[in-house]
Order: structure tokens, then sequence, then C-alpha cells
């Protein structure tokens, strides 16, 4: 070993001293560079006898030379600056970005304090806040809905602005922001109903969007919104599911919110988000920030989640079906952390987010190997829709957009529920089909379902449709779904006879809907 070693001390010495000796010959080099001094000394003692050729040459290389020299100063001026600059941004970059975000942040309440005052100059002395200001107010900015601020948000109006970067929710601190200072609320048209809003959603789908959907289903679409705070929209793929919800948001000008469900969710947290410990931040998702932004403006508004069961919906969305269950809709608020923050966004009180009545949510589903079942406590809190096909193309007069209240809307479906209620004849004979399921096929309609025909009725014929389409429809998607569970395969005598019950009872062949599904049950099993 002593041998190997005193070989490897000769040969890496060799080399170490090598090495070393590169910047001995180059600290040499800017020695002899800079000393002027021995330089003048050799041209003194060796230029006697030069010529002129001589002497220009003798220039050409001292100012090479000198060029070299100044370059090498140069360099080293660069580098001394380099240094000196890091050092100063190490030091104090931090303090100065602080006070770079507080500089900011007072700006911001500075300009929101300002408008705040002129509001309460404007409003004593009975002016409007423009005329205030010496400017001409625009014509879409007049109207009381300019003033109009949702009762459960009139205190968040007050708040200071938070710097989005010092909270741990950035978007919804942003949120925030945006409506303390440059929201204005639009002046909604109350003066729409049920007929005009199918009719001019149909023209405005078809004309801008070039989409094409039937009169009824606009009247299934928006008589469900008059039923349940779900709505499923279901069959083959291309027949415009998702379409029609993002066609609506674009219709009441308030883009609906599209969340792309994935197979790997299995929890509450792929829709709410989660707070990670690491960066100290919460990781906000599209449905958070839709479900919160849509606390701050009355408008109705859409969130579609997309191909919904190709997870299972109810490991996902179990909690939001238990929370739109609740009677009171100051309890519809959803659980998002565990403990307050100073800065955390104005509307999370107690750690949860509220659930604002203008929202709706919308399933998209397609029936294939690829995807899950949809489990009944889904279907039963939802009104399902099928598309299994699109509508021929039509011309149209155009439609424009419109801006309603969810105030408004609800009023109509209220108004509905009021003028044209279930008649005492439907009821009997619902009361006697019920009957006749429990009897033949022990199948009953619950409460919650008769609930759901009661409220959905009144809203359809208000749209424009009649009552038995209405019941047609509502049987079919709410009930007779319910038969996909029994063994059929040995009831296909009794689904005839059902279907012969069905003409009997409400008239030949008025039954469209449902006695289509039958046909198709027989012809599955």
């Amino acid at each position: 070993m002593d041998h190997f070693l005193h070989y490897l001390f000769m040969d890496l010495g060799r080399l170490v001293k090598s090495f070393i000796q590169i910047f001995i010959s180059f600290f040499d080099f800017v020695l002899n560079l800079f000393n002027f001094k021995e330089r003048y000394e050799i041209i003194k003692n060796t230029t006697s006898d030069f010529t002129v050729f001589e002497w220009i040459m003798l220039v050409i290389t001292e100012i090479i030379l000198v060029a070299l020299a100044v370059f090498l100063l140069y360099l080293l001026f660069k580098l001394l600056k380099k240094i000196f600059r890091f050092r100063v941004s190490v030091k104090k970059y931090d303090e100065l970005a602080k006070q770079v975000k507080i500089l900011q942040r007072d700006l911001l309440r500075a300009n929101y304090e300002k408008d705040r005052l002129l509001q309460m100059k404007a409003a004593e002395l009975g002016i409007s806040e423009d005329a205030l200001k010496g400017e001409e107010p625009e014509e879409e900015e007049k109207g009381e809905g300019e003033d109009f601020v949702p009762l459960q948000n009139r205190n968040t109006m007050e708040s200071p602005l938070v710097d989005p970067e010092e909270s741990r929710f950035f978007r919804l601190t942003s949120v925030d922001n945006y409506y303390k200072t440059e929201y204005k609320a639009p002046t909604y048209d109350d003066s729409l109903t049920l007929p005009d809003i199918c009719d001019r959603f149909r023209r405005y789908t078809a004309y801008y969007l070039k989409l094409y959907y039937d009169i009824d289903m606009m009247r299934y679409f928006i008589a469900s919104m008059g039923t349940a705070r779900i709505i499923i929209l279901q069959g083959i793929s291309g027949t415009g599911k998702t379409s029609l919800p993002y066609a609506f948001g674009k219709f009441v000008g308030v883009d609906t919110t599209v969340v792309s469900v994935q197979p790997s969710w299995r929890e509450r947290t792929e829709l709410y988000g989660y707070y990670n410990e690491f960066t100290r931040k919460y990781m906000e998702t599209d449905f958070l920030r839709a479900i919160y932004e849509a606390n701050f403006y009355r408008d109705p508004h859409i969130i579609i989640l997309d191909e919904m069961n190709i997870a299972r919906v109810e490991y996902y969305f179990a909690e939001m079906l238990s929370i739109l269950e609740l009677p009171r809709k100051e309890e519809w608020k959803v659980d998002i952390v565990t403990a307050m923050w100073e800065n955390d966004p104005v509307l999370i009180e107690n750690g949860t987010v509220p659930i604002s009545d203008n929202i709706w949510f919308v399933g998209t589903i397609n029936n294939d190997d690829s995807t899950f079942a949809v489990a009944d406590k889904v279907y039963d809190r939802a009104i399902p829709i099928d598309l299994d096909s699109r509508a021929d193309p039509f011309e149209c007069e155009p439609a424009e957009q419109i801006t309603i209240s969810t105030e408004h809307l609800n009023a109509l479906f209220d108004q509905a529920k009021r003028d044209y209620p279930l008649s005492e004849e439907m009821i009997d004979k619902l009361e006697n089909m019920n009957m006749y399921l429990i009897k033949n096929f022990r199948l009953a309609f619950g409460n919650r379902i008769m609930k759901q025909v009661k409220d959905f009725v009144p809203c359809f014929v208000a749209c424009g449709g009649t009552e038995l389409e209405a019941v047609d429809f509502i049987i079919a998607k709410k009930v007779l779904r319910k038969f996909e569970s029994l063994s059929l395969g040995f009831m296909k005598d009794e689904l005839t006879k059902f279907s012969a019950y069905l003409d009997r009872t409400f008239g030949k062949n008025k039954m469209v809907t449902c006695k289509d599904y039958v046909e198709l049950l027989k012809k599955n099993n």
C-alpha cells in the first residue's frame, strides 16, 4: 500500500503542480503586462537602431498590449459590480419585496376608500356618483341593479383588500378584490316569462352557437331547474349534453363552469381542494372558486360535472348531495378548513363556504363499459334528461342574451306552482299507478319523487307544455327507471300488461315516453 501511495503522490503531485503553474503563469502575465516601468526600460535599451517601419510595429504592439490591459480591467470591474449587486440583493431583497407589496395593497385600499367616500357623499347629496366625479353616467350603468348587494354579502364590502400573494387562498382572495373594486351589478329584466326564456334560449343557441334543440328539450331543462338543484343529462356521445348547459351560461351572460371528472376521483378533495402543509397554500379548484364566487352575484350559474360517472359519483359528490337536502338554505355550507387565518377570504366563516341558491349542478353521463352505474341516491335527488339524438338545423330570428336574477327566476317557478298545480284527477291517477306498481313490481314512488312530480309538472306547463306531457316525462325518468334494478327477463308479460294499463289510465298512446321506455326494457331483456 505504501508503494501505491508513493506512486499516487508522485503522479498526482505532478499534475497538481502543473495545474497550479497555470495560475502562477497567468499571474506573472498580468504582472508583466502592467509593469510599465520595466517595459519602458526595455524599449529604451532596444530601439536605438529602429527603422521607421520598426517604430510603427512597436506602436501597434504597444496599442494591442494597452488594449488588452484595458480589457482585463473592464472584466475585473464587471465582476466586482456583479458581486456587489448580488450581495445587496441577498441582504435586502425580502425587505424590498415586502415594502412593494405593502405599497400595492395600500394603493388598492386607498382607491377602495376613495370610492366609498364618493358613494357616501353622493348619497348625502342625492346625486349619482358619476355626477359627483363630473362624469356623464353611461346608460347601461343606470338603474336599481347598480346598487344591489346580496344580503349575505353586505358586510363583506366593508372589509379591507388583501394581497392574494399573502393569502393561502390566492384565487378566492382575487375574487374578493374584484367584487370589492370593479364589479358592477347589471340591471335585471324582470319582465321575462318562462315561455319567453325557453323560446329565446332555443333561438339564441341556434342562431349564435349553431346548436339545435327541440322546444320540448328547452322546456325540460328550464322546468328541471325549478324542480331540483341537480340535473343529469345522459345519452350517447355527440348529442349536445355538455353544450346545452354551456349554452345556457352564454345565454344568461355568466359563463358556465366546466369541471372534468377524472377516473381517479375517490373523495371530496377532488372537488373542494385541500390545504398543502408544505407550501402553506390551499390548492383551490375550479369547483371551489365557482361556488365561492356565486355568492357575490345574483345571476343563475351552472356548474357542469362533465362525464360525472367516469368515477363513482357517490364518492366525491356525496357531501354536496347531503347539503342540498337540508331544508334551510342558510345551512347550505361546505367545510373547507378547520381553522381561520386573519387574511382568509371574506366569505369563509368558521372554515365553511356558503352554497348560494343561484347555483345548479348539471352532470353529463355516458352509459358505456368505461363508466360506473349511477347510484339511486344520486338519481333520486336529480332530474335526468335523455339526449339520444340532435334536432335538425332550422332557421330562426336572432335572440339576444338575457339578464335575469335568480330571485326573478325562482319567482317564476313559484308562480307556476301556484297557477298550474297538479290536477286532482292526475293525482288520483298517479296514486292508482303507485298501487299498481307496488302490487305487480314491488316498486313505489316515494315522497321525494312525488314532490318532484308536483314541482316539475307546473313548471313545464308554465314553459308552454301540457300536464300530460310533463307527467309522461317525469314518470318515465323518475319511476320507470327503477325497473332496471328488477329481473325483467321473467317479467315481459307484466311489462306488456303495464303498457296496456298506461293506455287505459291516461289514454291510448298518450304516455309516449313511458311506453317507449317499457318497449326498450322488453327488448333489452
